[in-house]
C-alpha cells in the first residue's frame, strides 16, 4: 500500500464517526442559545465547542476555511493548526454555526459543518463574495454553466431530469443583489424558494430534491461557503462552480496572496475540494433535511449526516444522548 493509501485509509479510519462528534458538540452549544437574538454568543459557544472537540482528533490540522483571519477571530481562525498533532496531514473547512441569524432568530436550516480533506485539497479562498450554482448528483457534466443565463441552465436542468420547467425549484438567498436573478428564474416559470441565510445549507439542499424541493441553487454567497458546499457535493457527486467576485483592487491583492493569480476563474468541484473529503453537519435549527437539537430531560438528541467521497457513502445519524456531561 503507497502512502496516498495509507492516508486515504487513516481517514475513513480515524475520522468518520469523529467528525460525527464534532459537529455534535458544537450544534448542541448553539443550540442552547436558538431564539435569543444574540448571533455573537451562540457563534462563540460553538465555536469554542468545536475547537475542544477538534483538538482530541488525532490529526495534524490546519484550518484552511475558518472564522475569519488571525487578527479578527480569536479560534479557528485561518490557518490555526488544531488536532492533537499525532495524525494524517489534513486541511480543515468548518463553520461552527452556519446561519448565526437563523440561531439567533429560531429559523430553519441552521447548521454546525465541517470538512476535513487531505493536505492541499480545500481551496484557500479569501472572505469574498462567490458567484455560484450548483445541482446534486445524477447529472452530467456541463448540465449547469455559471456562464450560462438563468434560463438556459434551467431548461438544461429541467431536460436532463425528464420534467417541464415549472416543476423545477431554484434555491436563491433572499437578498435585494438577487433582484433581478429573481425575476428571471421566475420569468422562465420555475419555483423559487428564498432562502434568508445559510447558503451552505441551500447547496446541500439540491443532493436530494425529492426530500428538499430544492432542484438548483443560483446566486452570490460567501467564497468559503462555496468550499464547504463543493465539500458536500464531492461527497454525494454533485456539481458546483464558482467565480470569486473580486471587485476592487484590494480584494484582487488580497487574493493574490493567497495564491490566486486568475481572478475570473470559473472553480469547479474538483478545484474546491480533491482528493478524499469527509464532510458532516448536524441540525441546530430544525431544517428540510436534518432535525435541530433536542433537549429532553434526561437525554439530547442530534440528527447529522456524514458523508464520504471516495466511497459515496451518505451516514444519516439520529442520535440520543445520556451522557449529558460530554456537553
Amino acid at each position: 500500500m503507497n502512502i496516498a493509501q495509507n492516508i486515504v485509509a487513516g481517514l475513513d479510519r480515524i475520522l468518520t464517526m469523529e467528525l460525527v462528534r464534532v459537529t455534535e458538540r458544537a450544534a448542541v452549544a448553539a443550540a442552547r442559545l436558538r431564539g435569543r437574538g444574540d448571533e455573537k454568543a451562540a457563534d462563540q459557544v460553538a465555536v469554542d465547542a468545536m475547537r475542544e472537540e477538534l483538538n482530541r482528533l488525532a490529526i495534524n490540522g490546519t484550518v484552511v476555511i475558518g472564522e475569519g483571519e488571525r487578527d479578527e477571530a480569536p479560534m479557528l481562525y485561518i490557518g490555526e493548526e488544531v488536532g492533537s498533532g499525532k495524525g494524517p496531514a489534513v486541511d480543515i473547512a468548518l463553520d461552527p454555526l452556519e446561519g448565526t441569524t437563523i440561531c439567533a432568530k429560531n429559523l430553519p436550516n441552521a447548521l454546525a459543518v465541517i470538512a476535513i480533506a487531505e493536505k492541499g485539497s480545500l481551496l484557500f479562498a479569501p472572505d469574498v463574495y462567490m458567484d455560484k450554482i450548483a445541482v446534486g448528483p445524477g447529472y452530467a457534466d456541463g448540465v449547469i454553466d455559471i456562464d450560462a443565463s438563468p434560463a438556459e441552465n434551467i431548461a438544461s436542468l429541467a431536460r436532463a431530469k425528464g420534467v417541464p420547467v415549472p416543476e423545477i425549484t431554484a434555491c436563491i438567498l433572499d437578498r435585494p443583489r438577487h433582484g433581478s436573478l429573481i425575476e428571471a428564474v421566475r420569468a422562465t416559470g420555475a419555483a423559487i424558494r428564498l432562502i434568508g441565510d445559510g447558503d451552505v445549507a441551500g447547496v446541500i439542499h439540491t443532493t436530494d430534491p425529492e426530500e428538499t424541493g430544492i432542484d438548483i441553487y443560483l446566486g452570490t454567497g460567501g467564497a468559503p461557503e462555496g468550499v464547504l458546499a463543493a465539500a458536500a457535493l464531492r461527497c454525494t457527486g454533485g456539481q458546483i462552480q464558482g467565480r470569486l467576485i473580486l471587485d476592487t483592487p484590494q480584494k484582487v491583492a488580497r487574493a493574490a496572496k493567497m495564491g490566486i493569480s486568475d481572478p475570473k476563474r470559473v472553480y469547479r468541484t474538483q478545484d474546491m475540494a480533491r482528493g478524499d473529503v469527509l464532510f458532516a453537519a448536524t441540525g441546530v435549527t430544525d431544517g428540510n433535511m436534518l432535525a435541530g437539537v433536542k433537549f429532553g430531560r434526561n437525554s439530547i438528541t442530534t440528527h447529522t449526516i456524514v458523508l464520504r467521497s471516495s466511497s459515496r457513502t451518505v451516514r444519516e445519524i439520529k442520535a440520543r444522548h445520556q451522557d449529558l456531561e460530554k456537553f
